[in-house]
Formats: C-alpha cells, sequence, structure tokens
C-alpha cells in the first residue's frame, strides 16, 4: 500500500471539514487555506469524495462542501480505497490468496504480503477521521519516542 500525494490530500481536507463538522458547508478556498492544499486539486479531490457519498456539495452563496455522515462513522480505508484502491502491498487481497493457493514454490513471501495488507487493513478500517482529530487520535497513537534500537551489523557471510 502506497498513499499518494492525492490521498494525503484527501485525508487533510476530510479532517478540516471534520474540524469544522457543526459550521455547515466551507467554502473550497476556506478548506484549501485551511490545510495548506492547491485549490485546483482540492476541487477534484472534493468531487471524487462527492461522487462517493463521503462528502455533499451545498450550492449558493453560503454553499460548499460538508460531511455526509459524522467523522466518527468515516473509517480512513474508505478514503484510501476510493483515492488510492486497493490496501495491499500488491494487487488486492483476493488476488494475495489467489496467488498463496496456486504459487507453493513462493506461497510463503505472498503470505507476507497478505498479513502486512491485513495489519493495515485493521487500522485503517478502524481508525476514523474523527480520530485524527480529537486529542485521544493524537496522543500515543505514533511511535514511541526514545533511542532507536541500535542496527545489527552485517556479517561478511
Amino acid at each position: 500500500m502506497k498513499i499518494s500525494q492525492k490521498g494525503l490530500y484527501a485525508l487533510q481536507a476530510m479532517m478540516t471539514l471534520a474540524r469544522r463538522y457543526d459550521q455547515g458547508a466551507i467554502k473550497i478556498r476556506d478548506i484549501a487555506a485551511e490545510s495548506d492544499l492547491p485549490e485546483k486539486f482540492l476541487e477534484l479531490i472534493l468531487l471524487e469524495l462527492k461522487n462517493a457519498r463521503i462528502v455533499d456539495s451545498v450550492r449558493g452563496a453560503r454553499g460548499g462542501y460538508q460531511l455526509r455522515r459524522a467523522p466518527s462513522d468515516i473509517p480512513l480505508s474508505d478514503i484510501i480505497r476510493l483515492v488510492d484502491g486497493p490496501l495491499a502491498p500488491m494487487g488486492d487481497a483476493e488476488q494475495l490468496r489467489g496467488l498463496i493457493a496456486k504459487d507453493a514454490d513462493h506461497r510463503a513471501l505472498y503470505e507476507v504480503f497478505l498479513a502486512v495488507r491485513d495489519a493495515a487493513a485493521k487500522i485503517l478500517e478502524h481508525t476514523t477521521v474523527a480520530d485524527l482529530i480529537t486529542e485521544k487520535g493524537r496522543k500515543g497513537s505514533g511511535p514511541k519516542s526514545g533511542p532507536m534500537p541500535a542496527k545489527r551489523k552485517a556479517t561478511g557471510a
């Protein structure tokens, strides 16, 4: 799984909309300014999110975009799959399962890729946009701070 710049922008825009969830529709220029995103690119992203029924657009002088459902009901996996495709490091979960069944010589490799996909999917499916903007979501969710473990020296075998 690789999250593209477009995927990152989509997640950042969703965070902005979530922070202002109770304020109604937010203008694209305001979302772009608050999220520090290019406005023209953001328009395309929001249109894609609208077509997927994740956000709604409102026309008129007070128009803009707003979340279609509560931030706590929008898992990150929905956004990433929409913008960047499958969460698997290669293909999708079904393709990996097929390779595991068919290719005995490389089964262990495909099983690792499937495990990586499953771990990423579990995290992204259980983390919502609301989690990203709450104090709970910001504390302790990243790697532990402190000294990095020493690298092992390669042996000359």
